[in-house]
């Protein structure tokens, strides 16, 4: 079984910065991809963030420039530094990992953190 965790949400002032992290642990995988994705009440699950197993990242248009994906392969933690944040920004954050099982692609969830950003 593969687990993600997220961690690092909170409450923020408008142009503070967080860093959330995600770290997968487990047995018998690797890692393909991790995404960062959000959502608030009513709204779709949107992708913010992601990055390969080779460390090329994408970004969603509202956020670039403005935050930052960066992994750790020898720990499986993937990091999102976000900087310059709005209210906006308020949702869910969570963690999607893609691996590889034994030649199969899987997929995880984290259970999601808040991120908060006050006016």
């Amino acid at each position: 079984q593969v687990q993600v965790v997220e961690s690092g949400g909170g409450l923020v002032q408008a142009g503070g910065s967080l860093r959330l992290s995600c770290t997968v642990s487990g047995s018998s995988f690797s890692i393909k991809s991790i995404g960062w994705y959000r959502q608030t009440p009513g709204e779709q699950r949107e992708l913010v963030a992601g990055i390969s197993s080779d460390g090329i990242t994408n970004y969603a248009d509202s956020v670039k420039g403005r935050f930052a994906v960066s992994r750790d392969n020898a720990k499986n933690t993937v990091q999102l530094q976000m900087s310059s944040l709005s209210p906006e920004d308020t949702a869910v954050y969570y963690c999607k990992a893609i691996v590889d099982r034994n030649g199969f692609g899987f997929q995880y969830w984290g259970q999601g953190t808040q991120v908060t950003v006050s006016s």
